[in-house]
Protein backbone atom coordinates (compact mmCIF):
# COMPACT_ATOMS: atom_id res chain seq x y z
CA UNK A 1 0.00 0.00 0.00
CA UNK A 2 1.38 3.20 -1.08
CA UNK A 3 1.18 5.80 1.87
CA UNK A 4 1.41 9.59 1.38
CA UNK A 5 1.65 12.33 4.29
CA UNK A 6 0.68 15.70 6.30
CA UNK A 7 0.86 18.76 4.34
CA UNK A 8 0.25 22.34 5.09
CA UNK A 9 -3.16 24.11 4.88
CA UNK A 10 -2.17 26.87 2.45
CA UNK A 11 -4.29 30.04 2.79
CA UNK A 12 -4.29 32.74 -0.12
CA UNK A 13 -1.49 35.20 1.39
CA UNK A 14 0.93 32.15 1.61
CA UNK A 15 0.67 31.11 -2.11
CA UNK A 16 3.75 33.29 -3.43
CA UNK A 17 5.67 31.94 -0.06
CA UNK A 18 4.99 28.21 -1.37
CA UNK A 19 6.21 29.15 -5.13
CA UNK A 20 8.55 26.74 -4.53
CA UNK A 21 6.31 23.41 -3.75
CA UNK A 22 6.99 21.07 -6.62
CA UNK A 23 3.70 20.18 -8.62
CA UNK A 24 4.76 16.65 -9.04
CA UNK A 25 6.86 13.80 -7.43
CA UNK A 26 9.71 13.38 -10.15
CA UNK A 27 12.26 15.04 -8.19
CA UNK A 28 11.90 12.41 -5.63
CA UNK A 29 13.58 9.66 -7.23
CA UNK A 30 14.33 7.28 -3.95
CA UNK A 31 11.24 7.70 -2.50
CA UNK A 32 9.18 4.49 -2.24
CA UNK A 33 7.25 2.73 0.85
CA UNK A 34 9.65 -0.89 -0.35
CA UNK A 35 13.10 1.00 0.20
CA UNK A 36 14.92 -0.33 2.63
CA UNK A 37 13.74 1.52 5.77
CA UNK A 38 17.44 1.45 7.56
CA UNK A 39 19.21 2.85 4.50
CA UNK A 40 16.48 5.61 4.40
CA UNK A 41 17.55 6.24 8.07
CA UNK A 42 21.26 6.17 7.24
CA UNK A 43 21.05 8.97 4.60
CA UNK A 44 18.77 11.06 6.75
CA UNK A 45 21.31 11.12 9.41
CA UNK A 46 23.74 11.87 6.55
CA UNK A 47 21.42 15.19 5.24
CA UNK A 48 21.00 15.96 9.00
CA UNK A 49 24.80 16.36 10.53
CA UNK A 50 25.40 17.66 6.36
CA UNK A 51 22.80 20.53 7.18
CA UNK A 52 23.62 21.57 10.51
CA UNK A 53 27.25 21.27 9.80
CA UNK A 54 26.77 24.04 6.66
CA UNK A 55 24.67 26.19 8.82
CA UNK A 56 26.98 26.43 11.67
CA UNK A 57 23.79 25.98 14.15
CA UNK A 58 21.04 23.30 15.23
CA UNK A 59 19.88 20.85 16.75
CA UNK A 60 21.99 17.71 15.91
CA UNK A 61 21.17 15.79 19.10
CA UNK A 62 17.36 15.49 19.55
CA UNK A 63 16.86 15.30 15.12
CA UNK A 64 19.24 11.94 15.27
CA UNK A 65 17.30 10.25 17.55
CA UNK A 66 13.71 10.71 16.38
CA UNK A 67 15.29 9.03 13.01
CA UNK A 68 13.52 5.85 13.15
CA UNK A 69 10.26 7.32 14.30
CA UNK A 70 10.11 9.81 11.40
CA UNK A 71 11.12 7.21 8.68
CA UNK A 72 8.66 4.94 9.90
CA UNK A 73 5.52 7.53 9.50
CA UNK A 74 6.63 8.55 6.58
CA UNK A 75 7.29 6.01 4.05
CA UNK A 76 4.49 3.30 6.28
CA UNK A 77 2.22 5.10 8.21
CA UNK A 78 0.95 8.28 7.10
CA UNK A 79 -1.54 9.06 4.10
CA UNK A 80 0.33 11.71 2.63
CA UNK A 81 0.80 13.09 -0.73
CA UNK A 82 4.30 15.07 -1.53
CA UNK A 83 2.97 16.99 -4.65
CA UNK A 84 -0.55 17.87 -2.64
CA UNK A 85 0.61 19.13 0.84
CA UNK A 86 -2.82 20.35 1.76
CA UNK A 87 -4.74 17.29 0.60
CA UNK A 88 -8.12 16.92 2.79
CA UNK A 89 -7.66 13.44 3.58
CA UNK A 90 -4.14 13.54 4.85
CA UNK A 91 -3.08 12.53 8.23
CA UNK A 92 -1.54 15.51 10.29
CA UNK A 93 1.93 15.15 12.09
CA UNK A 94 2.86 18.18 14.78
CA UNK A 95 6.67 18.38 15.64
CA UNK A 96 6.22 19.29 18.83
CA UNK A 97 9.97 19.30 19.19
CA UNK A 98 10.11 22.27 17.18
CA UNK A 99 13.77 22.23 17.32
CA UNK A 100 14.50 19.05 15.74
CA UNK A 101 13.43 20.82 12.36
CA UNK A 102 16.28 19.09 10.81
CA UNK A 103 14.78 15.92 10.92
CA UNK A 104 11.48 16.50 9.19
CA UNK A 105 13.20 18.62 6.59
CA UNK A 106 15.76 15.81 5.42
CA UNK A 107 12.35 13.32 4.96
CA UNK A 108 10.02 16.09 3.39
CA UNK A 109 12.71 16.43 1.05
CA UNK A 110 13.47 12.84 0.83
CA UNK A 111 9.51 12.03 -0.33
CA UNK A 112 9.75 15.24 -2.77
CA UNK A 113 7.75 18.03 -0.43
CA UNK A 114 10.64 20.68 -1.68
CA UNK A 115 14.33 19.80 -4.06
CA UNK A 116 16.80 18.11 -1.70
CA UNK A 117 19.16 20.92 -2.84
CA UNK A 118 17.31 23.53 -0.44
CA UNK A 119 18.75 21.40 2.44
CA UNK A 120 21.79 23.53 2.16
CA UNK A 121 19.60 26.63 3.15
CA UNK A 122 18.95 25.43 6.57
CA UNK A 123 18.53 28.78 9.01
CA UNK A 124 19.80 31.11 6.21
CA UNK A 125 18.12 34.15 5.40
CA UNK A 126 14.72 34.31 3.09
CA UNK A 127 14.84 30.45 3.50
CA UNK A 128 12.12 28.50 4.33
CA UNK A 129 13.65 26.37 6.12
CA UNK A 130 14.38 28.06 9.64
CA UNK A 131 15.84 26.25 12.69
CA UNK A 132 11.73 25.80 14.05
CA UNK A 133 9.39 24.52 11.27
CA UNK A 134 7.29 27.18 10.08
CA UNK A 135 3.86 26.15 8.34
CA UNK A 136 3.40 29.45 6.10
CA UNK A 137 6.56 28.82 4.28
CA UNK A 138 7.67 25.08 4.39
CA UNK A 139 5.64 22.61 1.94
CA UNK A 140 4.71 19.70 4.91
CA UNK A 141 4.66 21.37 8.04
CA UNK A 142 1.56 21.57 9.70
CA UNK A 143 2.33 23.74 12.87
CA UNK A 144 4.93 26.61 13.41
CA UNK A 145 6.76 25.66 16.25
CA UNK A 146 9.26 27.89 19.03
CA UNK A 147 7.95 26.81 22.45
CA UNK A 148 8.42 23.70 23.50
CA UNK A 149 4.91 22.04 25.43
CA UNK A 150 2.45 23.62 22.65
CA UNK A 151 2.57 20.23 20.13
CA UNK A 152 0.14 18.04 21.88
CA UNK A 153 -2.39 20.95 22.78
CA UNK A 154 -2.65 21.83 19.30
CA UNK A 155 -2.59 18.03 18.26
CA UNK A 156 -5.52 17.47 20.38
CA UNK A 157 -7.51 20.64 18.67
CA UNK A 158 -7.22 19.14 15.01
CA UNK A 159 -7.67 15.85 16.07
CA UNK A 160 -10.82 16.64 17.49
CA UNK A 161 -11.63 19.03 14.36
CA UNK A 162 -11.65 15.64 12.36
CA UNK A 163 -13.94 14.22 14.25
CA UNK A 164 -16.37 16.91 14.54
CA UNK A 165 -15.99 16.96 11.08
CA UNK A 166 -16.35 12.90 10.74
CA UNK A 167 -13.00 12.87 8.96
CA UNK A 168 -11.11 9.44 9.33
CA UNK A 169 -7.58 11.03 8.99
CA UNK A 170 -5.51 10.71 12.33
CA UNK A 171 -3.12 12.70 13.97
CA UNK A 172 0.25 12.19 14.93
CA UNK A 173 2.27 14.75 17.15
CA UNK A 174 6.04 14.16 18.50
CA UNK A 175 7.20 15.19 21.79
CA UNK A 176 10.02 15.74 23.27
CA UNK A 177 11.14 13.98 27.05
CA UNK A 178 12.28 17.44 27.92
CA UNK A 179 9.04 19.11 26.78
CA UNK A 180 7.07 16.72 29.11
CA UNK A 181 8.36 19.57 31.89
CA UNK A 182 6.14 22.12 30.54
CA UNK A 183 2.23 22.44 32.62
CA UNK A 184 0.59 22.60 29.26
CA UNK A 185 1.54 19.13 27.86
CA UNK A 186 -0.07 17.88 30.67
CA UNK A 187 -3.18 20.04 30.23
CA UNK A 188 -3.61 18.62 26.97
CA UNK A 189 -2.95 14.99 27.91
CA UNK A 190 -6.29 15.12 30.18
CA UNK A 191 -8.35 16.78 27.66
CA UNK A 192 -7.46 14.15 25.44
CA UNK A 193 -8.47 11.21 27.65
CA UNK A 194 -11.29 13.30 28.70
CA UNK A 195 -12.82 13.84 25.50
CA UNK A 196 -11.52 10.20 24.31
CA UNK A 197 -9.54 11.53 21.52
CA UNK A 198 -8.79 8.20 20.03
CA UNK A 199 -7.50 9.54 16.56
CA UNK A 200 -4.47 11.23 18.31
CA UNK A 201 -1.58 9.27 18.81
CA UNK A 202 1.68 10.84 20.76
CA UNK A 203 4.85 9.45 20.44
CA UNK A 204 7.49 10.81 22.95
CA UNK A 205 10.91 10.78 22.03
CA UNK A 206 12.89 9.72 25.50
CA UNK A 207 16.49 10.43 24.83
CA UNK A 208 16.86 11.47 28.36
CA UNK A 209 18.83 14.41 27.90
CA UNK A 210 17.23 17.92 27.42
CA UNK A 211 18.98 21.15 26.94
CA UNK A 212 21.19 21.55 30.02
CA UNK A 213 21.66 18.02 30.73
CA UNK A 214 20.38 14.71 31.86
CA UNK A 215 16.19 15.14 32.30
CA UNK A 216 16.18 12.73 35.65
CA UNK A 217 18.66 15.16 37.09
CA UNK A 218 16.74 18.40 35.90
CA UNK A 219 12.89 16.98 36.21
CA UNK A 220 12.55 13.51 36.58
CA UNK A 221 9.20 12.44 34.86
CA UNK A 222 9.52 8.77 35.76
CA UNK A 223 7.66 6.51 35.47
CA UNK A 224 6.53 7.99 32.26
CA UNK A 225 4.03 5.53 31.73
CA UNK A 226 2.38 5.52 34.67
CA UNK A 227 1.75 9.24 34.59
CA UNK A 228 0.06 8.62 31.09
CA UNK A 229 -1.83 5.52 32.20
CA UNK A 230 -3.42 7.63 35.02
CA UNK A 231 -4.29 10.14 32.95
CA UNK A 232 -6.66 7.36 31.07
CA UNK A 233 -4.06 7.08 28.23
CA UNK A 234 -3.33 3.51 26.19
CA UNK A 235 0.58 3.45 26.93
CA UNK A 236 3.20 1.18 24.38
CA UNK A 237 6.65 1.63 24.92
CA UNK A 238 9.43 0.88 22.56
CA UNK A 239 12.68 1.17 21.65
CA UNK A 240 12.86 3.88 19.54
CA UNK A 241 15.09 2.68 17.07
CA UNK A 242 14.12 -0.94 16.25
CA UNK A 243 12.11 -0.11 13.10
CA UNK A 244 9.82 -2.75 13.75
CA UNK A 245 8.93 -1.99 17.06
CA UNK A 246 7.87 1.66 15.62
CA UNK A 247 5.56 -0.18 13.02
CA UNK A 248 4.28 -1.92 14.77
CA UNK A 249 3.20 0.24 17.93
CA UNK A 250 2.03 2.94 15.23
CA UNK A 251 -0.31 0.39 13.48
CA UNK A 252 -1.60 -0.82 16.61
CA UNK A 253 -1.86 2.59 17.82
CA UNK A 254 -4.08 3.47 15.13
CA UNK A 255 -6.38 0.42 16.37
CA UNK A 256 -7.13 1.74 19.77
CA UNK A 257 -10.66 3.09 20.16
CA UNK A 258 -11.98 5.13 23.06
CA UNK A 259 -9.04 6.97 24.14
CA UNK A 260 -5.51 7.95 22.96
CA UNK A 261 -2.61 6.34 22.46
CA UNK A 262 0.96 7.34 23.60
CA UNK A 263 4.00 5.69 22.09
CA UNK A 264 7.18 6.46 24.78
CA UNK A 265 10.21 5.56 22.38
CA UNK A 266 13.46 5.13 24.61
CA UNK A 267 16.09 6.37 22.05
CA UNK A 268 19.85 7.90 22.35
CA UNK A 269 20.67 11.48 21.74
CA UNK A 270 23.01 11.87 18.75
CA UNK A 271 22.17 8.17 17.54
CA UNK A 272 24.28 6.90 14.83
CA UNK A 273 27.25 9.65 15.57
CA UNK A 274 29.85 8.44 18.27
CA UNK A 275 31.02 11.58 19.67
CA UNK A 276 27.00 12.72 19.65
CA UNK A 277 25.41 9.74 21.51
CA UNK A 278 24.46 10.59 24.91
CA UNK A 279 26.53 13.76 24.74
CA UNK A 280 24.51 16.98 25.92
CA UNK A 281 26.80 19.56 24.14
CA UNK A 282 24.98 18.30 20.93
CA UNK A 283 21.55 19.39 21.62
CA UNK A 284 21.91 22.17 20.46
CA UNK A 285 25.35 22.54 18.42
CA UNK A 286 26.38 21.97 15.21
CA UNK A 287 29.19 19.86 14.44
CA UNK A 288 32.78 21.60 13.28
CA UNK A 289 34.10 20.95 9.66
CA UNK A 290 36.26 18.23 11.45
CA UNK A 291 33.66 16.51 13.29
CA UNK A 292 31.74 16.85 10.48
CA UNK A 293 34.26 14.37 8.51
CA UNK A 294 34.33 12.30 10.81
CA UNK A 295 30.06 11.86 11.64
CA UNK A 296 29.80 11.21 7.90
CA UNK A 297 32.29 8.12 7.80
CA UNK A 298 30.81 6.77 10.17
CA UNK A 299 27.43 7.32 8.74
CA UNK A 300 28.73 6.13 5.51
Amino acid sequence: MLLYNVGVTMMPSESKKQSKTPTDNSNVGVFSSDEDLAAVCKRLRRDIVTMIGKAGSGHPGGSLSAVEIVVTLYWKVLHHKPADPAWPDRDRFILSKGHAAPVIYAALAECGYFPKSELDTLRKIDSHLQGHADRTSTPGVEMSSGSLGQGLSFAVGAALAGRLDSQSWHVYALLSDGECDEGQTWEAAMSAAMFKVDNLTAIVDKNSIQLSGFTKDIMNLDPLNKKFESLGWHVIEIDGHDLKQVLDALERARTVKGRPTVIIAHTVKGKGVSFMENNVDFHGKAPNPEQLEQALKELA
